[in-house]
């Protein structure tokens, strides 16, 4: 668990569930991401999720918020899919009404000092679409710098998905 001035990055629970489906029923909150998910889907993340934690020690952790415990999204690492394969991913999503408060900078900045405080690696990757202008405005904030040799086609999406298209970002180790 890791504690901020204002938010508690934590495991999931099955608790978790109803407020993250309702999350993924916002059409702004999946508009860069994809349709809206299912009670199968949230379900099958958070399995996805407490499987990552058992095995590594970390994920993309549930978001609580301090004052008032409610969960709010998700931010963490994890090791990347393809084609960013063995790479630590930073990833975050929260709910529109936890949008423009700082919660996702404050949170993405705790997760990378766990990464660089526990985890050998030399950089942390983060995938976005290039519409997605908030997510990697936000990466850029937090010192990541593109990387055009990365992009990529999303290899589960359709040839004429406009979310095919991926950028990637990386921050490398402070030394």
């Amino acid at each position: 668990m890791i504690e901020t001035a204002r938010l508690i990055l934590r495991p999931w629970r099955e608790s978790d569930d109803a407020s993250f489906f309702a999350m993924g029923q916002d059409a702004e909150v999946m508009r860069f991401l994809g349709p809206p998910t299912t009670l199968a889907d949230v379900r099958s993340a958070r399995q996805r999720m407490t499987a990552c934690q058992a095995e590594y020690g970390y994920c993309f952790w549930a978001l609580e918020r301090n004052e008032d415990a409610a969960f709010i999204g998700f931010c963490g690492l994890k090791p990347a899919k393809p084609p960013i394969v063995g790479e630590t991913e930073i990833g975050w999503r929260l709910a529109r009404d936890a949008w423009g408060q700082g919660y996702a900078r404050e949170a993405a900045e705790a997760s990378l000092a766990w990464g660089w405080a526990n985890l050998d690696v030399p950089a942390i990757a983060a995938i976005t679409v290039p519409a997605n202008a908030r997510s990697w405005g936000l990466m850029e904030r937090l010192g990541m710098v593109r990387d055009p040799a990365g992009d990529f086609d999303h290899p589960d999406l359709a040839l004429d998905d406009p979310l095919r298209a991926h950028i990637t970002y990386r921050i490398t180790r402070p030394r």
